[in-house]
């Protein structure tokens, strides 16, 4: 069975009934976890919405004033998944979420003629494609591709588009001896029905369930971003088709004034600019470090010459990494002196250092750890490691003095 969104991509207000409502859940992405939301699996007569498959998403829009939140493929049935129920047998109104449905016809086929042209150009088949959020990406069998076949590649899809070629729909049965001559990846294997067949007039005839434009040149532009290595020596390019092309030069454009704001120079010398500013901060960061080290020796020092110095020596300093807190206990030296060190934020994240006998540390290490809320471990008189907050730092720093006056 082919979809009414099949038949007519371009619908974009449909009138059906429903022949079927039954509760159902999904999984659905809430504030970045994935949570199961209880809802309503409805069947319609015919539907405008696209059921994901083909690489391609699903259609989001509207029952009525019901949002769709996901629309899948069951044989030959499109299942569309509610927050509430709807009566069988109500005639309803859909609406399909244009710009979603529009921006997935672009980079569809799109998809279709960069692959058809890359294999008539280079011999480079497909093997995959994702359509995301963002950008799109093609797997090509080949190792790598070299930066003048990609710009003669974009160049030539890019002329297809300007050539107003027309994109046709054909609808075969299984056994049409023409199914023979078409680019296949293969049938799911619930498959049902005659076989639709997407035809770019003299470039490619693909067989694709998906929706697409019926020109060309309804494809505006399309811009190859490069390669990624991919998976068993093959490579993936990815691509803008249409709109997403438009956004990006909006986003870029933006991003390159924000950047002649804050560098006070022209777009031509951003690079430069910007290498220049990674070599000082290289050079401060080194400076720092040097500084970090003399500091953490004086401040050892300091504490060795203070005659009324007890078994317990502790610090807190914003600024600091390990090496900072193991340079003090090196200097103040752990036999007989405990020490605790911590750098980072007073109350937030950081690194904690204790020091000392290795009794004493094995005793109390995994209660500091855990008062700090941190992962770490110890050996041979050490015990270090990451806390997510300092807040109860005074308390740990109460516990280990308690702990030494009672051993006196």
């Amino acid at each position: 069975m082919a979809f009414q969104c099949q038949r007519d991509c371009y619908m974009q207000e449909f009138v059906t009934s429903v022949v079927a409502c039954s509760p159902g859940e999904m999984k659905q992405e809430i504030n970045g976890k994935k949570e199961t939301v209880k809802g309503f699996n409805v069947k319609l007569q015919d539907t405008i919405l696209f059921p994901e498959g083909g690489g391609q998403p699903d259609d989001h829009g509207l029952i009525g004033d019901v949002p769709v939140l996901r629309v899948t493929r069951l044989g030959a049935e499109a299942v569309h998944f509610v927050s509430s129920a709807l009566e069988v047998g109500q005639e309803v109104q859909l609406k399909v979420d244009w710009e979603r449905r529009f921006d997935h016809m672009q980079q569809h086929s799109g998809q279709h003629l960069i692959t058809a042209i890359a294999e008539s150009m280079f011999g480079y088949k497909t093997t995959s494609w994702e359509l995301g959020r963002q950008r799109s990406t093609i797997e090509l069998d080949t190792p790598s591709m070299k930066p003048v076949q990609i710009e003669a590649l974009e160049a030539a899809v890019n002329e297809k588009i300007r050539a107003h070629v027309p994109v046709a729909v054909q609808v075969l049965s299984l056994d049409d001896p023409a199914l023979e001559k078409v680019r296949s990846r293969g049938l799911p294997d619930d498959a049902a029905g005659p076989i639709r067949i997407i035809d770019i007039e003299g470039i490619d005839v693909n067989m694709c369930c998906g929706t697409h434009v019926s020109n060309l040149s309804h494809l505006q532009v399309i811009k190859l971003l490069g390669t990624e290595k991919g998976k068993k020596n093959k490579t993936n390019l990815l691509f803008l088709v249409g709109n997403r092309v438009l956004k990006y030069a909006e986003k870029s454009y933006s991003t390159e004034r924000s950047l002649v704001s804050l560098l006070k120079t022209g777009p031509d010398d951003h690079v430069d600019t910007v290498d220049k500013i990674q070599k000082t901060v290289k050079g401060l960061q080194k400076s720092n470090l040097g500084l970090l080290r003399d500091m953490a020796v004086l401040i050892a020092q300091n504490f060795k010459c203070n005659p009324e110095r007890g078994n317990f020596f502790t610090l807190h300093k914003k600024e600091g990494d390990n090496e900072f807190m193991s340079i003090i206990a090196n200097e103040i030296g752990t036999e007989e002196t405990l020490v605790f060190l911590t750098v980072g934020e007073e109350k937030g994240p950081g690194l904690f250092l204790l020091a000392g006998p290795s009794g004493k540390v094995s005793e109390l290490g995994p209660r500091v750890l855990e008062m700090l809320q941190g992962k770490g471990a110890g050996k041979n008189g050490r015990f270090q490691g990451k806390v997510n907050s300092m807040a109860r730092r005074g308390e740990v720093e109460t516990l280990i003095q308690e702990h030494c006056k009672n051993e006196q």
